[in-house]
């Protein structure tokens, strides 16, 4: 009986944590440049001597999808989307490197192009800062070219977007939603990754598909909780049958 409760009592544990999982996804539906969860589960046998039948369950392949999002053109000099794979650098707080998918760019009034987060955009010498007073565009190899509106039609190249393109399977997704390698190197410049200026990449949900894993795993865990019950009927019905020897 016990190996029951310890199936079904993980399960159920980690079952709500899935449904966590597809919940976040459907709330970033909208999110721009959005890298859907991907939660499964395996049976792991209980390290013991003495019980060796026993298992449990553990969400032991937490992933990420990194297939591509759907593409629209916004016009937005600061907006950039990477065209198949690839990620804009950035840099976090602690002054290290992460990767997005999100190029929902902007100015900070000291002229640091940044993300709506506020973290420095890195360019090919560190943080990207734009010239006063000037538009941009941004090129299809990440170059960003300033001018100024009324003043000839000259254009600077003024710094390059550090775009990168290292192995998926390296990628790991930190709590702030940002992207990191696995052994904590920066990633090299990737030459080959191109970029649209003035779109941006939505998010890689598949609605429908969630909506229906939701619905499965509220089956799922309605059926693991049952078998709780059913245990603990079990124990009742063989508690009384000892009882009355």
């Amino acid at each position: 009986m016990d190996r029951l409760i310890y199936t079904a009592m993980t399960g159920a544990k980690h079952t709500l944590g899935q449904q966590a999982a597809v919940s976040n996804n459907l709330a970033n539906i909208n999110s721009t440049g959005f890298r859907a969860e991907l939660h499964k589960l395996r049976s792991v046998e209980v390290q013991t001597d003495a019980l060796r039948s026993r298992a449990f369950v553990v969400d032991a392949s937490v992933a990420s999808d990194f297939a591509t999002g759907p593409i629209a053109f916004t016009g937005r000099q600061y907006d950039a989307a990477i065209e198949g794979k690839g990620w804009f650098a950035v840099q976090t707080p602690d002054g290290t490197e992460a990767y997005t998918r999100d190029g929902s760019f902007e100015v900070s009034p000291n002229g640091v192009l940044q993300t709506r987060s506020g973290l420095p955009v890195i360019g090919d010498g560190g943080p990207i800062t734009i010239p006063p007073d000037s538009e941009i565009v941004i090129g299809k190899d990440g170059s960003i070219s300033a001018f100024t509106p009324g003043q000839g039609n000259v254009v600077n190249v003024v710094a390059q977007l550090k775009l990168v393109n290292p192995p998926e399977q390296d990628l790991v997704r930190g709590d702030d939603g940002l992207f990191r390698q696995r052994n904590g190197q920066q990633a090299a410049v990737d030459e080959t990754v191109q970029v649209a200026g003035g779109y941006l990449e939505g998010s890689n949900v598949n609605v429908v598909d969630q909506l229906v894993q939701m619905i499965s795993l509220s089956r799922q865990f309605e059926m693991q909780t049952r078998m709780l019950q059913t245990a603990e009927a079990n124990d009742q019905a063989a508690a009384r049958v000892i009882g009355n020897r």
